[in-house]
């Protein structure tokens, strides 16, 4: 029976990565759709902040560090950096590195309202 267990484990590893890389993913979607309330769907913002879709991955994570050690000011982006792991903000330089910049335009006002 030993053996049996012995024979599994290798299996059970497998299977532990299979899921951690699926909640990893899950994880990055939620992280990178907090963004977008800001920044705009995948990074593509319509005007008043910056465009993270196709940002330099490196040019990203330093604008990362930046906020929060303070060296670059911000009304609320300290806060979310601060929030962030190491790895985290590397999964969102990837993650927005590999998003397509789209031109979007502002939806426009309703006539009348």
């Amino acid at each position: 029976m030993n053996v049996r267990i012995l024979m599994a484990l290798p299996l059970l590893w497998l299977s532990g990565h299979a899921w951690a890389d699926g909640a990893d993913g899950a994880h990055l979607r939620v992280l990178a759709a907090s963004c977008a309330a800001c920044h705009g769907y995948n990074g593509n913002s319509v005007g008043g902040t910056p465009v993270l879709a196709g940002l330099d991955r490196s040019h990203f994570i330093l604008q990362m560090q930046s906020f929060r050690n303070g060296s670059r000011s911000s009304t609320v982006m300290h806060h979310h950096a601060k929030g962030l792991t190491d790895a985290e903000v590397e999964q969102l330089a990837d993650y927005f590195a590999g998003q397509p910049r789209v031109t979007a335009a502002a939806p426009k006002p309703l006539g009348g309202l």
